[in-house]
């Protein structure tokens, strides 16, 4: 309990760069709260609307057999959609960001299902022990073990080798996720490795241009606290779902027509 209140008071003492952290992790209402008046950033109506206007950029990949690595759960629905659009083959990178104590949205870092670890400088500002972080590891880990068995029990993981892949997710907040999966194909040396998201800050975005050959992102708004503020409708996507996307045939078009932002 000492620990618990060791880190709240740790908290009330971070910077303003690392409390404006915290709001970038932040529920849908807190943003909708801070907007500014007189903005109108891109919405999208949701995850498939996004997928769509993303597979129109990346129209150039089609038919170049490129393997679409989305990142559950979130982006599987739009890489169904994406790779159906540049008829390629659609896989899943499995990452997690590691959550802070008490505050289970603000991500620290993030880990990749080979056990790979990524930490921030959040971990120094809060003051999060090794002990913590040595559990909440291993905590992921399971979980991304357990998803690896539930989404391709029968196959291994796809090979990314001399194949140009697309990584995608709705969008980033801190970033370390996107770091994560990135960092997890480059080693399976593809022809060329694309991160493509709806929408990201510009200051972490600006921090993936060393780990991607190329980005494709739809919106960069300065004013952002979340993704979710940017979709009208965000909600959860469960593990039979991405079952079921990761299981359909790959479709000859696309399921509807594309949808403009208007």
């Amino acid at each position: 309990m000492a620990g618990h209140k060791n880190l709240v008071l740790t908290l009330c003492r971070v910077s303003i760069s690392t409390a404006a952290m915290v709001c970038l992790e932040a529920g849908r209402s807190f943003n909708l709260l801070f907007r500014p008046s007189g903005v109108s950033p891109m919405i999208f109506d949701d995850r498939i609307q996004a997928a769509e206007l993303l597979a129109q950029r990346l129209e150039p990949y089609r038919g170049q057999n490129p393997l679409v690595l989305a990142i559950p759960r979130g982006a599987v629905p739009m890489g169904r959609v994406i790779a159906d659009a540049l008829e390629g083959d659609l896989d899943v990178v499995l990452v997690h960001k590691l959550s802070a104590p008490l505050q289970p949205e603000l991500a620290i870092g993030s880990v990749s299902e080979a056990g790979d670890v990524y930490l921030g400088d959040l971990v120094e500002q809060l003051g999060v022990g090794q002990e913590y972080i040595d559990a909440e590891v291993k905590r992921e880990l399971e979980m991304l073990r357990r998803r690896r068995a539930r989404y391709t029990p029968v196959r291994k993981p796809m090979s990314a080798r001399d194949r140009m892949a697309i990584v995608v997710d709705n969008g980033i907040a801190t970033g370390w996720t996107m770091l994560a999966a990135l960092r997890a194909v480059r080693p399976q040396q593809p022809k060329k490795l694309v991160a493509a998201l709806a929408v990201a800050p510009p200051r972490t975005l600006s921090k993936m241009e060393a780990e991607a050959d190329e980005i494709v992102c739809l919106a960069t708004p300065e004013d952002f606290f979340a993704v979710g503020q940017f979709f009208r409708d965000f909600r959860q996507i469960t593990d039979e779902e991405v079952v079921e996307l990761l299981q359909k045939a790959p479709a000859v078009k696309m399921a509807r027509p594309s949808r403009g932002m208007g």
